[in-house]
């Protein structure tokens, strides 16, 4: 029975592990319910319902805390840098020993041999280098986010996820940032993702597609910790 438990055991750990949310950094949380907002007291009928009730004239753009809203998300953006660097250095000594010649000593043997001696030394360093970075990305969907904060001059703070599994893979799209509602269309309800301020955008995937793709812990111990 303890072997039967201890198996059980590690194989929920093990389905836990393979079913992992990926971390977000969107603002939280990723949804929120309406709001009670009192209303006039009127009588609820067979179409009239008080709970639901908007002004004759009020459009149908998300304005409050639980209304969602739907974000077109066209991010297309390109990025280069690049540099060049060159340095060099040279220098050139020389020297001669011809003054022994006046000393008593030039006639001895050793010393005639330092009196025809010449120095000469020479120097160089040479330095370049070049860098070239370019990064493209590009991301096309749209995601139906939730406005989870109004804030006092009326912006919205919206936050949203839509989970898509495929298989034994599991796509997450996540998005949060602050809307103005004058840049939402009313016709539609929605508004483009250029439009979203302080904008968190993420594409991220959970299975063991995407866990192959990942380096192993000891292998990027190794990567950090040797010198070479």
């Amino acid at each position: 029975m303890k072997f039967s438990h201890v198996a059980c055991g590690l194989l929920a750990l093990l389905s836990g592990a393979c079913a992992t949310t990926p971390p977000t950094a969107v603002h939280q949380p990723m949804t929120a319910r309406p709001e009670y907002r009192q209303m006039p007291q009127t009588a609820s009928g067979s179409i009239f319902q008080d709970a639901s009730v908007r002004p004759l004239f009020e459009d149908r753009r998300a304005r409050y805390v639980g209304d969602i809203l739907t974000v077109t998300i066209t991010e297309s953006n390109t990025a280069s840098a690049e540099s060049a660097s060159n340095a060099s250095r040279s220098g050139a000594v020389k020297a001669g020993v011809g003054a022994l010649s006046v000393y008593p000593l030039n006639n001895i043997k050793q010393f005639n041999k330092l009196a025809d001696m010449n120095i000469d030394a020479n120097s160089s360093n040479t330095f370049g280098g070049s860098g070239d970075v370019e990064n493209t990305n590009a991301f096309r969907g749209t995601i139906t986010v939730t406005v989870i904060e109004v804030y006092p001059n009326g912006n919205l703070l919206v936050s949203g996820e839509k989970q898509v599994a495929i298989g034994h893979q599991q796509e997450f799209i996540r998005l949060s940032g602050v809307v103005n509602p004058r840049d939402v269309k009313s016709e539609t309800n929605s508004v483009e993702s250029s439009r979203v301020a302080d904008a968190r955008i993420e594409y991220k995937a959970s299975g063991y597609v995407s866990e192959a793709q990942v380096m192993g812990w000891l292998a990027r111990f190794f990567l950090s910790a040797l010198p070479f």
